[in-house]
């Protein structure tokens, strides 16, 4: 018999049909005339009840049928009397795929510590929670490739070996292929890397922005979709070592189209999964978040507030004034703290912010210099309970311009000769940014800590799994 999935079967009105279900056993009560088994097969948060007459089944069968068992069951689909259920099988046949000790089995009907399900990774997408979650990561990828394609841009595959620092923080984990005990050294103790793999030091990469831009000179509009990596001791609910970016670079346009191109995109993301993700978006709203819902058609239905640097500044400054207090101080010229990007979020505008026009000694030496000398034209997008989701801006075109700011945030040309020659052979205006997917994900689930809306995260300290 052909398998249906729980998904399907839960919405299926064919009642007297014979069907097949596989999946893993959520719970089984009852009593000594019928048992009742909750099964899930992970496409759906929804289980589907299995009824058991057990005068047609003998307790031998149905002995290892316990908490994290696979089954196969066969049975015709009734309407289901039960609450928080329309269907339900009556069992004809069952097959025990797969026993789970329950004295061994960790993953007992009883509420789990998040922190508990991190040390089982391998075991947690079975919960509720973690299926829901890896659910909706799978339809927030369908949905930027979706939003990417539909709009003319070119998926871009970026190196994830490099021997160059986008960002500039040098927290880059080496690649390697020598003798860690045994290094050859030049006469300076400098590490010599002629006989390695690659011939040069290399590393995993920060960001494939640089690569990204060399894709938008060619194609146009490029968006690069992979995993990034940073060498950070931020032992912090909101950094991993390894993350995903998703990092779209588009010649001709400016900042201004940059930014609505950001708000378009993230506002598309957020309204798939409110309109794919329901049932599952529900059930994390209900267990652990119960504004949930209201933020993300918070972000679907305003309008982005375009605000300065400069003004974002005098506007926090006015409030401590009249005796807010933040537990770090605001200055022109320092970088915001999440606790003032979201200030300005759901306390001042109550509005999503994109905040423009960054003082260029705190940002990278890419972004493109405004006429007063002492602003960039970066973009940061600010969302509510997150702070900043997205950070970019419009790339430096002049060589001439670009080779000085380089020079005076100590990047070696030697090392992004080929990134410049974009600037001597047809340089054009161009833009772009980045989205942490994972940052993406914390606001799309509501969880608290990143490391609960990746698979497998990877932090200092933990590489298991």
């Amino acid at each position: 018999m052909t398998r249906t999935i729980i998904k399907d079967a839960v919405k299926r009105t064919d009642f007297g049909a014979e069907i097949n279900v596989k999946g893993w056993v959520r719970t089984r009560r009852g009593n000594k005339n019928v048992s009742f088994i909750a099964l899930n097969d992970g496409s759906t948060i929804n289980n589907i009840q299995v009824v058991v007459d057990l005068t047609k089944f003998s307790e031998e069968e149905l002995k290892t049928i316990t908490t994290g068992a696979s089954l196969s069951v066969n049975g015709i689909l009734a309407e289901s009397m039960g609450q928080g259920q329309s269907v339900e099988i009556q069992a004809t046949a069952i097959e025990i795929y797969g026993a789970a000790d329950p004295e061994k089995y960790p993953l007992q009907k009883k509420g789990h510590t998040l922190e508990y399900l991190r040390e089982i990774a391998h075991l947690r997408p079975r919960t509720n929670t973690f299926g829901a979650v890896f659910r909706i990561r799978h339809n927030m990828a369908m949905a930027i490739h979706t939003f990417f394609h539909e709009r003319g841009f070119f998926y871009f595959n970026t190196p994830i070996i490099t021997s160059s620092d986008c960002e500039g923080a040098g927290q880059m984990f080496q690649v390697t292929t020598q003798n860690l005990y045994d290094l050859k050294k030049d006469e300076n103790g400098v590490i010599d890397y002629a006989n390695d793999f690659f011939g040069s030091q290399t590393a995993l990469t920060v960001s494939g922005q640089l690569e990204g831009e060399l894709g938008a000179m060619a194609l146009g509009a490029i968006y690069t979709f992979g995993p990034t990596f940073r060498a950070e001791n931020s032992n912090t609910p909101r950094h991993l070592a390894e993350f995903w970016m998703i990092e779209p670079e588009v010649a001709f346009i400016e900042i201004a189209e940059n930014m609505q191109l950001a708000q378009d995109f993230v506002q598309y993301c957020v309204n798939w999964a409110l309109k794919n993700c329901k049932d599952d978006i529900d059930f994390l709203a209900k267990m652990y978040d119960n504004e949930l819902i209201d933020r993300l058609k918070f972000v679907v239905e305003n309008d982005f507030v375009r605000l300065t640097y400069t003004e974002g500044i005098k506007i926090l400054k006015n409030y401590i004034a009249q005796g807010k207090k933040f537990e770090f101080s605001v200055d022109w010229g320092t970088d915001l703290q999440s606790e003032h990007e979201r200030f300005l979020v759901e306390e001042h505008f109550k509005k999503p912010v994109i905040l423009t026009d960054y003082p260029k000694e705190i940002k990278s030496f890419y972004m493109k210099q405004n006429d007063d000398g002492k602003t960039v034209r970066a973009m940061d997008v600010l969302f509510p309970k997150i702070g900043e989701i997205i950070g970019g801006s419009q790339r430096e075109e002049s060589l001439e311009k670009l080779t000085r700011r380089a020079q005076e945030m100590n990047v070696p040309e030697k090392d992004i000769w080929w990134y410049m020659d974009t600037r001597r052979f047809g340089t054009a205006p161009h833009s772009g940014f980045g989205l942490g997917f994972e940052r993406l994900m914390l606001f799309v689930t509501g969880m608290q800590n990143i490391r609960d809306v990746i698979p497998f995260p990877r932090a200092p300290k933990s590489a298991n799994f």
